[in-house]
């Protein structure tokens, strides 16, 4: 019964270091060896450090940093603004057409970035200021920022689900495909909440004057800015979704094409390719120690028989599958009020996926799902990440309790998502088994 005890002390202290401000990597680590050395020895570090080397000895992480690159890239070569630009001239009749081009931009952007901070940053400092200026309501616009950067975090290549994919196993193709549904479904979502709202309140959304639309001509001239993101778009999905690249090649691939977009542009300096290699090694080195310090904290944990008992407690739980489901939903989701998404993964996904595969359920569905509560995380106050990312980028004036309130709407949006891909997992996983087979 005392070994019984020592699982939950772990999270316990977890969570009291990550209160007194310490970093989530160190506070991991830190976790595994108070309690792997009192209890088995200075010989335990060995322990730590082969579960370490395992998880950073893997082909498919080298995807990450790769794919975080070429989202610098196409940023600071302001592939954004032409891209917001070009969908703007063709949504500006209706009546909220800058808000649902702020949607589509985002989702654009998550197929050719898969990076979170790049999409939230890039439409706050380009799409909000539009819509504000033009008499959008303050919270929709500010919302629709929020919801459609945030797609990155499920449209591929997103870099959460290459993580996803290292720590389950969970085939990453897979993932990818599922995630472009869902971003798809989501998207769809959040379009339709702003027309509906803009139907019963023109005001809330007013479209263009008929004298500031563009012309026909305009419209179809502007289309030659999507030429280049759509070609790197089917360069790395394509690549990954008929089998001819893994992950890792087809991140390679696109870091090369955003650097030969930038070329072709001739917007590609060298203190664009100096920053975004900097700003790369930042980021990925988060991630690297985030995924170090989690590997020791798991090994710990199963070794003391946390994983053990988290699965008896499942199985045994009244209510069955459904159950299980809902209580790892809400963890899930009360963890993204606090963690950043890759921590949340390396601590949550190895001790969930396997229970979730011996309840019946499908992994690429639960993984597609886990995702899609990982997008929650981004905009659930208090410390949602994008809340931040738009906080640090948005008009002066513009204070955090604000962007808590615009956030809920699409919170919600995002809630029925995850309830619609329970209720009706094929949302998710009819375009997986059409591409992959199975």
């Amino acid at each position: 019964m005392a070994s019984s005890i020592y699982p939950l002390l772990m999270f316990v202290l977890l969570f009291a270091m990550l209160g007194l401000g310490i970093p989530i990597a160190f506070s991991l680590a830190t976790v595994a060896i108070v309690f792997a050395v009192p209890l088995w020895g200075l010989g335990s570090l060995n322990l730590l450090v082969s579960a370490s080397w395992g998880a950073m000895n893997n082909f498919v992480v080298v995807a990450i940093p790769l794919f975080i690159y070429m989202a610098y890239i196409l940023q600071k070569t302001n592939v954004v603004e032409e891209l917001y630009d070009t969908i703007f001239k063709w949504s500006g009749g209706l009546r909220g057409g800058l808000a649902i081009a702020t949607v589509v931009v985002g989702a654009i952007l998550g197929a050719v970035s898969g990076v979170v901070a790049a999409g939230v940053i890039g439409l706050g400092l380009i799409g909000l200021p539009q819509m504000l200026r033009r008499g959008y309501d303050r919270k929709m616009a500010i919302g629709c920022v929020l919801g459609g950067g945030t797609l990155g975090q499920l449209i591929p290549p997103s870099t959460n689900m290459v993580i996803y994919g290292c720590v389950t196993g969970v085939s990453i193709g897979g993932l990818f495909a599922g995630g472009l549904s869902a971003g798809v479904f989501l998207a769809t979502l959040y379009i339709g909440y702003v027309l509906i709202r803009a139907l019963f309140k023109p005001s809330f959304a007013p479209s263009l004057p008929i004298d500031e639309r563009a012309t026909w001509k305009e419209k179809f001239v502007s289309l030659r800015t999507v030429v280049f993101p759509a070609l790197l778009i089917l360069m790395v999905l394509g690549t990954i979704l008929n089998g001819i690249a893994t992950p890792t090649e087809a991140a390679a691939f696109g870091a090369a094409g955003a650097l030969l977009i930038g070329l072709a542009k001739r917007k590609l300096t060298w203190q664009i390719v100096y920053s975004s290699c900097y700003e790369t090694l930042l980021v990925s080195s988060m991630v690297g120690w985030t995924m170090i310090g989690a590997s020791a904290f798991g090994a710990v944990f199963s070794g003391l028989g946390g994983n053990t008992m988290v699965a008896n407690i499942a199985l045994n739980m009244p209510g069955g599958p459904a159950a299980v489901f809902a209580i790892f939903s809400a963890f899930i989701f009360f963890l993204g009020m606090f963690l950043e998404p890759g921590a949340i993964i390396f601590l949550a996904a190895p001790i969930m996926a396997p229970i979730i595969a011996r309840l019946g359920f499908d992994p690429l569905w639960f993984g597609l799902v886990f995702n899609v509560l990982l997008q929650c995380g981004y905009l659930s106050p208090p410390f949602g990440m994008s809340l931040f990312y738009l906080h640090g980028c948005a008009p002066k004036g513009t204070d955090i309790v604000e962007i808590y309130r615009a956030a809920i709407p699409f919170l919600l949006l995002q809630i029925v998502c995850v309830a619609s891909i329970f209720f009706f997992p094929e949302i998710v996983l009819w375009l997986p088994r059409h591409v992959l087979g199975g």
